[in-house]
């Protein structure tokens, strides 16, 4: 079984993009994230047409998260336990959607971004992290043998080797210890980074400005933590860097989970 997931920056924007890949890539299950669309806008059907159910979660322009699987979709999930809440009045975002695909507890995943340090954003990131940690140690807790994948853009780079020159990052959101440290935590919690040690050095994000992407000047903030008995399943790991090139792309590139 092959998982995958991409931040693809608008469902609708890069819509024959998304479906080009997910054709030759020959993905069972696919994770996406800013989709940026309520539900009745994101294009179901053209991923029905091509053999996948379709769980989303979209509530406006921004945000969004979906499932595509070709290996069933059950027990679909808005929002994970204990998720906090922004905005006034208090609302859950469209950042997390969770379901049973081909025996596997797949995450959709969108963490909030943080934006500067000391921004109340960042204070949300972390409760946020905190919650998704408590809730992924208690899906352990009640079943130590799920196999659970919390997949997507966590908008963390937890180690230096994850960006392209630390200086640059110094002050800034993204590598803060107290990011990092939330990171950890669900690594911690028994969920592990099952990409890392097939793509070593390697990015999964490019900003659009000045031309960071052929210059190579990436960040790595998505990732696949697997619960320990999915873990033991993953036989390989790829990122899609291809994918990063030519108009219209976007600024993330695919992330993919080989499973025995």
């Amino acid at each position: 079984m092959r998982i995958a997931t991409w931040n693809v920056n608008s469902a609708r924007a890069r819509l024959e993009r998304i479906v080009a890949w997910v054709e030759r890539s020959d993905v069972d299950v696919v994770a996406l994230q800013e989709t940026k669309c309520k539900d009745d806008q994101f294009p179901t059907e053209r991923f029905e047409a091509m053999g996948y159910q379709v769980a989303h979660h979209g509530h406006s322009q921004w945000n969004g998260v979906a499932l595509l699987s070709r290996v069933g979709i059950e027990d679909v999930e808005l929002g994970f336990p204990g998720q906090p809440g922004w905005g006034e009045p208090l609302a859950a975002e469209a950042r997390a959607l969770g379901a049973t695909c081909g025996g596997v507890r797949v995450w959709s995943l969108y963490v909030p971004n943080g934006r500067q340090l000391g921004d109340p954003h960042l204070a949300y990131k972390l409760d946020w992290l905190e919650h998704l940690r408590v809730a992924g140690a208690q899906w352990l807790a009640d079943d130590p043998s799920a196999q659970i994948a919390l997949v997507g853009d966590w908008n963390v780079a937890p180690r230096d080797e994850d960006v392209w020159d630390m200086a640059v990052f110094a002050n800034s959101t993204h590598v803060s210890p107290p990011e990092r440290a939330a990171f950890d935590a669900i690594v911690d919690a028994g969920y592990a980074d099952v990409v890392r040690p097939h793509t070593e050095g390697q990015f999964t994000y490019w900003d659009y400005t000045q031309l960071r992407f052929p210059k190579k000047q990436g960040m790595r903030i998505d990732f696949v933590l697997a619960s320990p008995a999915l873990a033991s399943r993953v036989t390989g790991a790829a990122i899609d860097r291809e994918e990063r090139k030519g108009k219209g792309a976007s600024d993330h590139a695919p992330v993919i989970v080989e499973l025995g």
